[in-house]
C-alpha cells in the first residue's frame, strides 16, 4: 500500500514538472492538408507533372503530347472562341436531356412508391434496360429521329433515367418507418408527402443517382458526338476531338480531352459539392 502511493506521488510530481498537452496549435502545413482542396489540388499537380515527364520521355507529339503543350493549345482554342463555343453545345444538349431524364426517374419513381404494380413495372423495365449501354442505341436513334439534337437526347435520357430512377427508388424505400408515419399523422398524402416526407429523408441516395446520371450523360454526349458530328456536322466537343483527330493535331486533341475533364471537375466539387452542403450535410442526414 505504502508503494502504490510513492508510486502516485512520483506520478504526480512528474505530471506537474511535464504537463500534458491537452491540445496542441496545429502548423500550417497540417491545417492546409485538412482542406480537402489542397489534398485534391496536390494530386492533380502530381498526374499533371507525371503526364509532362511521360511525355518529354517519350518525345513524340503525334502519341502523346506534354502537358505543357496541351496546356498551350487548349490556351489558344480559349483565347480564339474555339472550345468555350464546342463546349457550350454540348452543354445545351447534356442541359436538354439531362432535364428530361430527371423529369422521367421522378415520374417512374412516384408511380412506384404509390402502386405496387408501379413498383413491378420500375423494377423489370431497369432490369432490362439498364445494363444496355447508351452507346448501342446510336443506330436505333439515328432511324428514329434522325441526324441533330434529338438523337443525342435519346441517348443521353437512357443515361439519366435509370441511374437516377434506381437511387431514388432504394433511397424511398431506406426511409424510416417513423418519418412515415410523422407524414400521416399530419396528414400527408400524394405529393406533399413526397415532397416533404421522402425525399428529404431520401436526399442522400438521390444526390447520388444525380452525381451518376451526370457523369454517365457526359461521357455518352461525347461518344454520341464523334457518330452524329461526323454524320450531321454538330459542333460539341466530341466534334472538336474527331475533327482534331483526323487533322493530327494531337495537341488539340488533348486540349478536347482536358477540357471534358476540368468540365466534369467543376460540376462535381462545385456544383454537386455545393448542393451537399446545403442539404444532406447542413441536415445531418449524411456526415
Amino acid at each position: 500500500m505504502g508503494e502504490a502511493k510513492i508510486l502516485l506521488r512520483d506520478a504526480a510530481d512528474l505530471a506537474a514538472v511535464v504537463p500534458s498537452e491537452v491540445e496542441r496549435k496545429l502548423t500550417v502545413l497540417e491545417l492546409l492538408w485538412n482542406d480537402g482542396f489542397v489534398r485534391k489540388s496536390v494530386i492533380i499537380i502530381f498526374l499533371a507533372a507525371a503526364w509532362e515527364i511521360y511525355g518529354i520521355v517519350l518525345d513524340n507529339p503525334l502519341l502523346f503530347p506534354t502537358f505543357h503543350d496541351t496546356i498551350l493549345t487548349m490556351f489558344d482554342k480559349v483565347r480564339d472562341g474555339t472550345i468555350p463555343l464546342r463546349a457550350w453545345a454540348s452543354l445545351k444538349v447534356l442541359f436538354m436531356g439531362y432535364a428530361a431524364g430527371i423529369i422521367l426517374a421522378a415520374i417512374f419513381t412516384i408511380l412506384a412508391i404509390s402502386t405496387r404494380i408501379g413498383t413491378d413495372f420500375l423494377e423489370t423495365i431497369t432490369a432490362m434496360f439498364n445494363p444496355l449501354p447508351a452507346i448501342a442505341l446510336l443506330p436505333l436513334a439515328l432511324i428514329w429521329f434522325g441526324l441533330g439534337n434529338g438523337s443525342l437526347v435519346f441517348v443521353l435520357i437512357h443515361s439519366v433515367l435509370w441511374p437516377v430512377a434506381l437511387n431514388t427508388h432504394s433511397g424511398f424505400k431506406s426511409v424510416s418507418n417513423t418519418l412515415r408515419m410523422v407524414g400521416r399523422n399530419y396528414g400527408l398524402r400524394g405529393l406533399p408527402y413526397v415532397a416533404r416526407i421522402l425525399i428529404p429523408a431520401a436526399f442522400g441516395s438521390i444526390l447520388t443517382g444525380l452525381k451518376i446520371g451526370w457523369a454517365f450523360a457526359w461521357r455518352t454526349l461525347i461518344a454520341a458526338e464523334l457518330v452524329f458530328g461526323v454524320s450531321s456536322g454538330q459542333g460539341g466537343l466530341g466534334w472538336f476531338i474527331f475533327e482534331n483527330r483526323n487533322l493530327l493535331d494531337i495537341p488539340a486533341v488533348f486540349a478536347g480531352l482536358l477540357t471534358v475533364i476540368v468540365i466534369g471537375l467543376i460540376v462535381e466539387n462545385l456544383i454537386f459539392r455545393t448542393i451537399e452542403r446545403n442539404t444532406v450535410q447542413k441536415w445531418g442526414t449524411q456526415s
